[in-house]
């Protein structure tokens, strides 16, 4: 699993920070011939590429909805695949409507999309299975979930039969054209969460993998940890100091990402905006 982060900040869902204890996994798909994930997904991190758009949903409402999830699937800017996370695991997201017996949402739902391309194309459709399956048995394992117990993964059509989801086909419009459906989709989380246990239960050796390690391999997880640095707020001890709130006010830095590395390119950028180069 090619796992980020993007949390989806601007997005009134995430600004409201309504926490859940987490009950199961429901899996969606757009509903819309547009598998990049910075259609959703914004601001780029280099990875993502530039919405240039603006129809994505770090909005408060994106296009007056209220809709946000915990997590999307799709393709990068290079063509790659991967899962971004967009809400903390435990905010109660917006992704699953108003059922006949009430909402997935508030019942402690984790909902996330998988981009949907023209349905068509076995190989992308094969790859972002996949990474669903991956990031389902992941959650299953962080939460404890069963995948084969009743009501702990099911899809937005299946919510709707329980009465706690809007009248909505995904996925049950895309798995069958590849021969997938629910059921093989919670078997192969099942299966995949045997074999992490398994391969979690070797020893694994840290000084061969860092000696092994691509100095791009490296970078990749540099650039990982730079994602969750930026999404944290600005600690009490800068807050009480007040040196960062003058440094916004007085334009030498945009307000954003206070827990961020600053590169000597960028440092050598703040001493040309005061005026000491």
């Amino acid at each position: 699993m090619n796992l980020r982060k993007c949390l989806l900040t601007k997005n009134e869902c995430y600004q409201r920070g309504v926490k859940i204890n987490p009950v199961g996994v429901m899996v969606h798909s757009t509903g819309a011939n547009n598998p990049w994930l910075k259609r959703y997904v914004q601001p780029d991190d280099g990875l993502l590429g530039t919405n240039n758009n603006g129809n994505h949903w770090n909005r408060y409402r994106p296009d007056g909805r209220q809709v946000c999830v915990h997590a999307l699937i799709g393709k990068l800017a290079d063509g790659g695949i991967a899962t971004y996370q967009t809400l903390p695991w435990n905010y109660r997201g917006w992704h699953s409507g108003q059922g006949s017996k009430g909402s997935a949402n508030n019942m402690g739902y984790i909902g996330f999309e998988i981009c949907e391309d023209g349905l068509s194309d076995g190989v992308y459709f094969a790859k972002v299975y996949r990474e669903a399956v991956e990031l389902t048995a992941y959650l299953c394992k962080m939460f404890g979930f069963n995948p084969l117990a009743d009501g702990k993964v099911i899809c937005h059509s299946e919510g709707h039969k329980r009465g706690i989801a809007s009248n909505h086909a995904d996925v049950m419009h895309w798995f069958p054209k590849h021969g997938k459906s629910m059921d093989t989709f919670r078997a192969d989380v099942a299966a995949e969460m045997n074999k992490t246990t398994t391969e979690e239960d070797e020893d694994v050796d840290i000084n061969k993998l860092l000696q092994d390690m691509t100095d791009e391999q490296a970078y990749l997880i540099y650039q990982k940890a730079v994602q969750h640095m930026v999404t944290l707020p600005e600690p009490e001890w800068s807050q009480k100091e007040g040196a960062w709130k003058k440094a916004q006010e007085t334009g030498v830095m945009d307000g954003t990402s206070p827990e961020r590395p600053l590169k000597r390119d960028e440092f050598a950028a703040v001493l040309d905006r005061k005026g000491l180069l």
